[in-house]
């Protein structure tokens, strides 16, 4: 297991949830959802490796969900499956923001990004306490 790269994306992970909010909090509604969507995708590619499994290059949050199911069996599994069932349109609308908040005019609304906050939220706490 790689400690310090685990422990790298972690850190990472929750500097970009709270950039988010600082955003969030500033109007920077596009920039919070770009963050939002870096912060799950970094915290999944630490689960990941933590689990012993090599992340691909991939942005999607999905895949990652999906992968990370595919390694656990049991109740974690069907939580993992649960998630990504529950927040299909949200998980995305996250992986969208990776490209729009950039290259595409999309403009997202305080409404929407608090809402992505909280799955984020959601998504790491169920998956935090996965071993």
């Amino acid at each position: 297991m790689r400690i310090d790269e685990i422990q790298q994306l972690i850190r990472r992970s929750r500097m970009f949830f709270e950039t988010a909010r600082f955003q969030i909090d500033r109007g920077f509604y596009d920039l919070a959802a770009f963050s939002l969507e870096q912060a799950l995708q970094l915290f999944l590619k630490a689960k990941l490796l933590e689990m012993g499994v090599d992340y691909p290059r991939t942005h999607s949050i999905r895949r990652l969900l999906e992968m990370l199911s595919g390694i656990l069996s049991g109740e974690a599994r069907e939580r993992v499956e649960s998630l990504l069932r529950n927040y299909l349109m949200e998980l995305g609308v996250l992986e969208d923001a990776y490209i729009t908040s950039r290259y595409v005019v999309r403009e997202y609304t305080r409404d929407e990004v608090e809402r992505l906050a909280k799955v984020v939220e959601e998504v790491i706490r169920n998956i935090e306490s996965i071993s």
